[in-house]
């Protein structure tokens, strides 16, 4: 899973992002990016894509790769902001405010020399490269996918104590059939994600 990087270390780049999202799909709460700079040649045991690993494994291998990783960025796009300019803009723009958010142990900002994302290009003077399934392909960016994911479960523990009736901490504000239930019994609340509610709230 270090081939991809390695050719670019190869090339001369010292600090590689690597880039990945999650919270595309739900209805409600923030979009959630996570830019990773990780040591060269470091490859953690047991990374991979963060839906394939058990929510007791991500949570430990989360601390893991923050306590190894040289530099970690977070961005986050809200509910309003979503709708107002789509999921897909919403995605690179916490891509993007990832990617600016870098920093070291020490809270000092770290400049990428190049950039890994997963299957998108983000709007920024920096080179990169999109791979398709990265998450399976890039040590890195599985490591960034585990990290989004575990960081954005713990806004949906936060979210289901604020908004006790929708249970955001049982299906992470996916479309499950007992969201979509829940939706039609108590209608949307601040951080449902209004444009993605039409169909459900249409058959109302």
């Amino acid at each position: 899973m270090l081939q991809i990087e390695k050719e670019i270390w190869n090339k001369g780049y010292e600090y590689i992002a690597c880039i990945d999202e999650v919270g595309r799909g739900c209805l409600a709460g923030d979009v959630v990016a996570c830019a990773i700079i990780m040591p060269k040649d470091e490859i953690i045991d047991g990374v991979k894509d963060s839906k394939k690993i058990s929510p007791k494994k991500r949570e430990k291998l989360y601390d893991i790769i923050l306590e190894k990783a040289i530099g970690v960025g977070i961005g986050q796009v809200d509910a309003k902001t979503i709708d107002e300019i789509n999921i897909r803009q919403s995605t690179l723009l916490a891509m993007k405010k990832a990617i600016e958010n870098i920093r070291d142990k020490n809270g000092n900002k770290i400049l990428p020399q190049y950039i890994l994302i997963d299957a998108e290009k983000v709007n920024i003077d920096i080179p990169q490269e999109s791979i398709i399934k990265g998450d399976e392909k890039c040590h890195g960016i599985a490591a960034a996918s585990i990290i989004a994911k575990v960081y954005r479960d713990r806004m949906c523990i936060k979210w289901g104590e604020e908004y006790p009736q929708y249970e955001f901490e049982k299906h992470k504000a996916y479309a499950t059939k007992v969201h979509r239930e829940m939706i039609l019994e108590h209608g949307p609340c601040p951080i449902h994600r209004k444009t993605f509610l039409r169909k459900i709230l249409s058959n109302k």
